[in-house]
């Protein structure tokens, strides 16, 4: 055999040993974690990552995002609690999905009784725009900021999961 040869071979039989692998995780009902197996590869001492698309009016956003464990575990978590807290009322989650979802001015916003008054409503607004949850893109209409959307998908699909 050559070298060539050899080594086709050689790459033939890892792909087997792989395939039957995957196979056998397959047929014993192991979740299939790519997103795993790729963090693993590129971040070997651990990585948290999140990305996704999402379609949102006439476009589509396309966000990551990755830092590598110890530097989150080290970081300053103070500085989030914010962010977080702009997300700690059912109105505020409700205006997001709302404008999310398409309803985007104040006028057709206050026609949902359950974001409560004119009054509340502007409140709820104010403090989604101070944590960059929501941007005023216009007189009294409003848009979660592209680079807003998967993070903002990421943090509900976790507070979603049981």
């Amino acid at each position: 055999m050559t070298d060539v040869e050899d080594r086709l071979a050689a790459l033939e039989q890892a792909v087997d040993r792989l395939t039957r692998v995957r196979a056998a995780q397959d047929e014993a009902g192991s979740p299939d974690l790519w997103v795993v197996d790729g963090v693993r590869e590129r971040h070997p001492g651990g990585a948290v990552v999140f990305g996704g698309t999402a379609a949102v009016g006439k476009g589509e956003v396309v966000w990551q995002w990755g830092s590598d464990t110890e530097t989150l575990r080290e970081a300053d978590w103070s500085g989030a609690a914010g962010v977080f807290d702009a997300l700690g009322h059912p109105v505020r989650l409700r205006l997001l999905q709302r404008v999310l979802n398409g309803t985007v001015t104040t006028h057709d916003l206050a026609l949902d009784e359950a974001l409560g008054t004119t009054g509340q409503l502007h409140h709820h607004l104010r403090a989604l725009v101070a944590a960059g949850w929501l941007q005023s893109v216009g007189r009294g209409t409003w848009a979660v900021p592209a680079p807003r959307v998967v993070p903002l998908l990421v943090v509900l699909s976790a507070g979603l999961a049981r």
